[in-house]
């Protein structure tokens, strides 16, 4: 169950309401301090790490940096100098977005040029992933969040479309035949894996 909502508060009671609920995952909700949290697990981009060091409207950080002290978990995505424990995202099969129960391997577009849509913070790997499987895009990067018109959509070369999932949802309504979305699975190291699931079994907060 996805519940979105300012109040985060209110947004997990009515999850723990509304469903057999056990467990409540925030995003982005490490400052959020009137939720009552277990658990803390802070992700970090290892590519793109802190940036300037500072926070909004200075830096790109919610947080100082000295806060990753107090947290449970510190959890580095894929670089290869990333500290461990790492966490990798792997792409899976590309489902199209008129047809969702129809999907394709990635590996079926190697070595055609296809146009490749991101509105999200970070579209480098995303790009990075469709060349390491042979495709050649086009790349077409948009702000983070952003909300996609038919305009836009239509105004996009007759090529068969990659897109992020998280950009799926805003573009399906626009959605042509060649409109095919690419998810990805977090792989977890088993360390951490371990550690987390052990953290998840400890004793709470109350």
């Amino acid at each position: 169950m996805v519940v979105a909502g300012p109040d985060r508060v209110a947004a997990g009671r009515l999850a723990l309401e509304s469903e057999d609920c056990d467990i409540l995952i925030s995003d982005d909700g490490l400052q959020h301090y009137r939720l009552q949290r277990d658990l803390e697990v802070v992700l970090v981009d290892a590519e793109r790490g802190f940036g300037n060091g500072r926070c909004l409207p200075s830096g790109p950080l919610r947080e100082p940096t000295g806060r990753l002290e107090s947290v449970d978990l510190v959890i580095y995505k894929a670089a290869a100098e990333a500290p461990e424990p790492a966490m990798r995202l792997v792409p899976g099969e590309l489902v199209s977005l008129g047809h969702p129960e129809s999907t394709r391997p990635l590996s079926a577009l190697a070595g055609v040029r296809v146009c490749a849509v991101a509105g999200i913070g970070n579209p480098g790997p995303f790009f990075a992933s469709l060349r390491e499987a042979g495709l050649d895009p086009t790349e077409r990067p948009y702000p983070d969040h952003h909300d996609f018109s038919a305009e836009e959509v239509a105004a996009w070369p007759h090529l068969p479309v990659i897109m992020t999932e998280k950009d799926a949802v805003k573009c399906a309504p626009y959605a042509r035949g060649d409109h095919w979305y690419l998810p990805v699975e977090a792989e977890l190291d088993a360390s951490l894996l371990d550690d987390l699931l052990s953290k998840l079994a400890g004793p709470t907060h109350g």
